[in-house]
């Protein structure tokens, strides 16, 4: 009620019932007030309001704004921790912002907190987040607030692509881009980046080559001219992995340089390791160089912070380059030391993994194990049965035919 959210402000601001009352109250009818055995005229609460530093519609509504605003920096802190520094992080937020649901009818604070609302709940795998996805979404149209409300859609977007919804995923992102763009009168360069550069990841997804790269280009081309770079490295990783997944050596040499580039220039992990991940692959399966494969391999694998990036594909490597140089035995332990991430959903990432069973198959076969090799050549077969038409693909598939054809 109005005079429990006075005496709570009260209160939070350390103010007696003296300080407030001043000089235009007296002690007793504020008290009277406070205990709701009182209502004061608006000439009163405008009074009150600016002796305790709030808005007159903050004393009015059941939840401040100030309660609303503090709230949310608290949800923001937990959502913006490490899931393994905070395993209980969306049930910890669900039980901070539950009290608040009901009343979050307007304004950023209630847009954003029935957004995490609904993260939460997805993330829980509880009922109902695509209500509160739907409020939060409504709000920032109503608001203009583009740059959320095209987080939500990629959010929507990215619950069917982890479900290996590919065709799905695209079909609500196209969707909710063109209900974004119809509805909004501007969008600012950094969210048309991520839309564009989603809706390429996409399209690479469903097989559908044409589409993306005429996606990718506009993306480069639009951040050039709006000089924009939030997006480069993640759009040269993907032009180096399309190229090389399409087997395109003049985009792949192109991609590789402006990569390589941009890793030593930004001095970017991620980027280099890309860069050289793909030489890699280039030796080991094109120039047969298995010692200078092992070499840069080898190199990479002693350094701590290449594990805990891409280590696991490195390993796949290694194993292929001791495949390659006759170390039968040995490339199979390495090959299963690794597993796939449960965080990999790309078809192009899942390819890089399960070409590990044709590698493995392949080692057994000549170590003259044939039930085994057969086994592991099925598995690499059965691995890319959904999954778009690649180098890798059919290479899963000659492998199988061989190993067939020497039982």
């Amino acid at each position: 009620m109005l005079g429990d959210r006075i005496r709570k402000i009260r209160k939070q601001k350390k103010l007696t019932l003296e300080a407030l009352a001043g000089e235009g109250l007296t002690k007793g009818m504020l008290s009277l007030i406070e205990n709701n055995k009182a209502k004061p005229s608006m000439e009163s609460l405008m009074y009150i309001a600016e002796g305790l530093g709030v808005e007159v519609t903050d004393l009015l509504e059941e939840i401040s704004t100030q309660e609303l605003r503090e709230t949310l920096e608290k949800a923001e802190t937990l959502y913006n921790q490490k899931l393994e520094n905070a395993t209980e992080k969306y049930k910890q937020l669900l039980n901070l912002i539950e009290p608040y649901i009901k009343n979050l009818s307007q304004g950023y604070e209630s847009a954003r907190l029935l957004d995490l609302y609904s993260r939460s709940l997805y993330e829980e795998e509880l009922s109902g987040w695509e209500e509160f996805s739907g409020q939060a979404a409504a709000l920032y149209d109503k608001m203009n607030l583009t740059a959320n409300r095209a987080q939500i859609a990629i959010f929507r977007t990215m619950v069917k692509f982890v479900q290996h919804d590919y065709q799905g995923a695209l079909e609500i992102l196209l969707r909710e881009r063109a209900n974004i763009e119809s509805n909004h009168v501007y969008m600012d360069p950094m969210t048309t980046v991520d839309l564009d550069y989603t809706e390429a990841v996409l399209q690479f997804a469903v097989g559908d080559d044409r589409s993306a790269t005429v996606t990718m280009e506009r993306a480069f081309d639009f951040s050039k001219k709006h000089k924009v770079f939030y997006r480069t490295d993640d759009l040269y990783r993907l032009g180096a992995g399309q190229a090389t997944m399409r087997n395109d050596k003049e985009k792949q040499e192109l991609y590789l340089r402006k990569l390589k580039q941009y890793g030593d220039f930004a001095e970017d992990l991620l980027s280099i390791l890309i860069h050289d991940y793909i030489v890699i692959m280039t030796l080991n399966t094109e120039k047969h160089d298995y010692s200078k494969a092992l070499e840069m391999i080898d190199h990479y694998l002693e350094d701590p912070k290449v594990k805990d990036v891409v280590g696991a594909l490195y390993v796949i490597e290694k194993g292929k380059a001791l495949y390659g140089l006759g170390e039968y035995t040995e490339a199979i332990d390495y090959i299963q030391k690794v597993e796939t991430p449960s965080t990999t959903h790309h078809p192009f990432d899942l390819s890089l993994f399960n070409v590990r069973y044709a590698y493995k198959a392949l080692c057994h076969c000549e170590l003259g194990d044939m039930e085994e090799a057969l086994h592991a050549a099925q598995l690499a077969v059965r691995s890319f049965e959904t999954l778009p038409n690649t180098p890798f693909k059919e290479f899963a598939i000659e492998t199988y035919n061989k190993v067939k054809k020497n039982q």
